[in-house]
């Protein structure tokens, strides 16, 4: 590692230090942290709920896929990889 490497990681380390004594041991940081608690929550809630709506969308595509290939005649299996049915090379 290089030194200005070593610098700019030491400053970015003692930026996070600060930042996180500053939020658990003044008195004007612990009210910080409470006013942005609910919010933390409500984008908590909302990043879940992205992730179950895209969970869904993911399944419907797969399932239009199934069906589109099933109309096609396409073989519903995956085709192998490896010759005489193996599923690893060695």
């Amino acid at each position: 590692m290089r030194n200005n490497e070593v610098w700019a990681a030491t400053m970015v380390g003692a930026v996070i230090g600060g930042a996180v004594a500053y939020l658990f041991f003044t008195d004007r940081g612990r009210a910080m942290r409470r006013q942005l608690e609910p919010a933390l929550e409500d984008f908590v809630r909302e990043l879940n709920g992205f992730r179950s709506t895209f969970q869904r969308a993911v399944g419907a595509a797969n399932d239009s896929w199934k069906v589109l290939s099933d109309m096609v005649g396409e073989p519903s299996h995956t085709a192998r990889r490896y010759p005489e049915g193996q599923t690893s090379p060695f």
